[in-house]
């Protein structure tokens, strides 16, 4: 394996292990900030020497052995200045190699969920909140993030320097909160799980259009959590779509990963368990009896698309009817671009299209490639190809995810052929 095969594959591995480890680490010595240095300086040291030593057959543990060695070089050299690493080291080593390996399997219980909890505390601003758990949890770089959710890359970064530094001097507690607590902190969470869960279902950069273990930990989060909360139907709410939007998972991508799109995926390969569980968490969302929320809603509409047989059995009219719902309670341009995908699919593309030119005006849409994308998908649909390659070419040149990239670059081509031959 060459040096650069190397290192894509020890990407691949943080990204996968960041959030444990980071957790882990998290419990050991209490400090976020000093847990996320902790780790990266185990990556860099994995850098380091994987490439001539070979990647270990168990990464994970390695990169926490690796992190527990740090923070006892780091008492050694503070030991007389700073009593907080005398601390530290006497809490690291009630730690033995088997703990740590217990902990990278999840054998000692959800210490991600106690990372979600202590980072939604409500001493941080939603947004602070939201950006920190994204970067611990998900492993996205500042500049992931800013794209998500179409802000300054400076402000993201400034969020989580700050959010790092107050949860330390407040010393938030490592811990998940019960009662009223609970509560009060409950939508932020669900926020942060169902984002994890997103950047699993449609990554924002790197070699690979899903994470799926990523959806997998954000799905089993969500169903801790609804244990938890079982009075709470946005819970329930939040398990049926990310079950049911699961059962899709296998059918998203080819043999070779090249992205399958949802209106040309074998329906037939969907898996019936997690339709099943789906449909069952909605409707123990909608028995609690009150208005459904935003991810109830979202469940409603994945749910159409569950129990459609073929595409064209999809009941659109009522998708769009449910976007209408969503943006009432979540007012968003994301929301109208969906909504105008859901009128464009009911009642044909001239009218999805004309809600998308008025999006064109919006500034935060600016940067999303899937505004051209949605644009270029309609154009085509209305046989206006040269303008639909162009769109789906500006679409490939935003987006950093290298398969999505291919597949846009491949519908601008054939959008290009199809109307050289017409």
């Amino acid at each position: 394996m060459s040096v650069s095969q190397t290192h894509r594959t020890i990407d691949t591995i943080w990204r996968m292990e960041s959030p444990k480890l980071i957790a882990g680490l998290t419990r050991m010595v209490r400090d976020v900030g000093l847990a996320e240095d902790l780790a990266q300086d185990a990556l860099v040291i994995a850098l380091d020497r994987w490439p001539s030593s070979g990647i270990p057959d168990k990464p994970g543990a390695w990169l926490m052995t690796t992190a527990k060695r740090r923070a006892l070089d780091l008492l050694r050299r503070n030991k007389l200045r700073d009593q907080k690493y005398v601390e530290i080291a006497r809490e690291i080593d009630l730690y033995t190699e088997d703990d740590i390996d217990r902990a990278l399997d999840g054998e000692i219980e959800d210490d991600l969920l106690r990372l979600i909890f202590m980072t939604c505390h409500p001493v941080l601003s939603q947004d602070a909140r939201v950006a920190l758990t994204l970067r611990l949890l998900c492993g996205l770089t500042t500049d992931e993030i800013a794209r998500s959710f179409l802000i300054a890359e400076s402000t993201v970064a400034q969020r989580i320097v700050r959010a790092k530094r107050t949860l330390n001097m407040e010393k938030v507690p490592f811990e998940v909160p019960a009662g009223k607590e609970l509560g009060e902190r409950l939508s932020t969470v669900l926020e942060v799980i169902y984002l994890m869960f997103n950047e699993g279902y449609s990554a924002t950069s790197g070699q690979s259009w899903t994470r799926p273990l990523l959806c997998q930990e954000a799905l089993r989060l969500g169903r801790v959590l609804a244990a938890i909360a079982p009075g709470e139907p946005e819970a329930h709410g939040l398990v049926a779509l990310m079950e049911i939007q699961s059962s899709r998972l296998k059918t998203r991508i080819n043999a070779q990963g090249e992205p399958i799109l949802l209106m040309d995926q074998n329906r037939a390969l969907w898996d019936q368990l997690l339709i099943r569980r789906g449909l069952a968490a909605l409707e123990r969302a909608q028995r609690l009896g009150r208005t459904l929320g935003p991810y109830a809603l979202q469940a409603s509409i994945t749910a159409c698309h569950a129990v459609a047989r073929t595409p064209s059995d999809t009941d659109w009219i009522r998708i769009a009817a449910l976007y209408e719902a969503l943006l009432r309670q979540t007012p968003s341009p994301i929301v109208e671009l969906n909504r105008a995908v859901a009128i464009g699919m009911a009642f044909g593309p001239a009218y999805g299209l004309q809600l998308v030119e008025e999006l064109n005006k919006e500034p935060s849409l600016q940067g999303y490639h899937l505004l051209p994308s949605v644009r270029g998908d309609l154009l085509e649909k209305l046989g206006r190809l040269e303008e639909a390659s162009a769109e789906f070419e500006r679409a490939a040149a935003m987006t950093r995810n290298v398969q999505e990239q291919a597949l846009l670059f491949r519908r601008a081509a054939e959008c290009k052929q199809e109307g050289e031959r017409t």
